[in-house]
């Protein structure tokens, strides 16, 4: 019958879409497999964790070469493929190939667009990545194009940016835009964090933007439990905590970050260093600076009223913008947080320059002899204070730093001053090349 003959038509593409939708089904349970790993295991299982996910790639890898010969003509094969090794960390080769035959044939495949754009990512071909993305835009807006670009932005050198204005900006604005397509996507979420820690760097650390990463993070955590099990986003939300001096956060995250990705260095190079960092600031504060009784007194007897130079000046305008003379206060008698119209005074008895810090670290003597640690931020390379410098601090921020890390313990006092441009050194007011802008790089291996 008639009715034979087109079942006979219709079967071979029948088993062909079923045959692609078997195979994207495996693939996606491939990418769970990977993102969703500690839903399974324990974290206890981290480092048994890129054998597993490259086992689980081999598996499915075999079973696409089966069906090879009977599909590899199309497309949406050849994207399979692609995504599949696509999984592994590294830039693959044949999956370029497969990725870019696959938008050959199939110019609407918004997937083979993406997962091409990450492999030019894996491979450093930043302006092929950007490319890929871009088009996968001009097929359809999507999330994953979005956040993948904005990432991108940020990661390009300056001289690459085509777009006006200012590149992280833009970041911004399209990760705010993959969120806005999807607000249960702990990805896009994670990827605004980082897009906000850049702009706080990148456009004068204003606060807010610091309070908008934390807070995408946070959400991303909220939203998407695999968001907490991500090595990344522990580790760039702690070199903001860092700068930011919520030490017993930043050493929590970059264990953290360690713990779920055992062969990162980054975080254990970090981890170690903040704890040195930490254990040298307490043994200097309580020696002072090793400085012999003898020395200090004879440092402290040259310290007086006159050293506060420009700020007894009834003109002197103070970083709170008030007007008039500080009045000079002992450390002792300085209360937590911020103090306005008066001014700490003291002299250098130990300066810290230590690896991975972003701070300038010193310590300063006052006439009671009490010592108290200083950070200066925003530094140039060149600035620093020397043993026996007299220092004035307007308007000290104070803070009291509790932190308990695995088996240790540390408790100290600190003041926070943002640029050395705020300072007094022996009378004198800072030179504006004392001071530039911190960069931090939260460069993700995948972002």
């Amino acid at each position: 019958s008639t009715n034979m003959a087109e079942e006979e038509k219709q079967s071979e593409p029948v088993t062909d879409k079923n045959e692609l939708q078997k195979l994207k089904e495996l693939v996606d349970d491939l990418y769970r497999f990977r993102d969703c790993y500690f839903e399974t295991h324990s974290i206890e299982d981290a480092e048994k964790k890129d054998g597993d996910v490259t086992q689980e790639i081999e598996k499915t890898l075999k079973y696409l070469q089966e069906k090879e010969n009977q599909l590899k003509q199309k497309a949406e094969f050849l994207l399979q493929k692609g995504r599949c090794l696509n999984v592994a960390p590294d830039y693959s080769a044949e999956a370029e190939k497969c990725l870019s035959r696959a938008v050959k044939l199939e110019p609407g495949l918004v997937d083979g667009w993406n997962t091409l754009g990450e492999q030019y990512w894996k491979k450093g071909d930043l302006i092929g990545a950007k490319n890929c993305f871009t088009g996968a835009l001009q097929q359809s807006k999507n999330k994953v194009s979005l956040r993948s670009l904005s990432m991108v932005l940020r990661q390009l050198p300056q001289t690459e940016q085509k777009t006006p204005g200012h590149p992280t900006l833009e970041s911004v604005y399209l990760a705010r835009q993959a969120v806005q397509l999807d607000v249960e996507d702990g990805t896009s979420w994670f990827v605004l964090g980082n897009a906000y820690v850049s702009m706080f760097f990148a456009c004068g650390q204003k606060p807010e933007f610091s309070q908008q990463a934390l807070s995408a993070y946070a959400q991303a955590e909220k939203v998407d439990r695999t968001a907490s099990f991500n090595p990344d986003l522990h580790f760039n939300r702690s070199t903001l905590f860092q700068y930011e001096e919520m030490f017993g956060s930043a050493l929590e995250g970059y264990s953290r970050a360690v713990a779920l990705n055992p062969g990162w260095d980054d975080p254990i190079m970090k981890e170690k260093q903040l704890l040195d960092y930490l254990r040298n600031v307490t043994e200097l504060l309580q020696n002072k600076g090793k400085t012999k009784p003898r020395r200090l007194q004879k440092m402290l007897s040259n310290l007086s009223v006159s050293e506060l130079g420009p700020c007894s000046s009834p003109e002197f305008r103070s970083p709170s913008g008030q007007i008039g003379s500080l009045e000079p206060r002992t450390l002792s008698s300085l209360k937590h947080g911020h103090n306005s119209g008066v001014a700490a005074l003291g002299k250098v008895v130990f300066s810290l320059a230590s690896e991975g810090s972003v701070s300038f670290t010193f310590g300063m003597v006052d006439s009671e002899e009490t010592c108290i640690v200083v950070m200066v931020y925003n530094m140039a390379h060149s600035w620093g204070v020397l043993i026996g410098d007299t220092v004035v601090i307007p308007e000290p921020l104070i803070k009291r730093n509790i932190i308990t890390h695995k088996d240790e313990s540390f408790d100290f006092r600190s003041i926070r001053v943002d640029s050395p441009l705020l300072l007094i050194v022996n009378g004198k007011k800072q030179n504006v090349y004392s001071q530039i802008a911190t960069s931090i790089s939260c460069k993700p291996h995948r972002e």
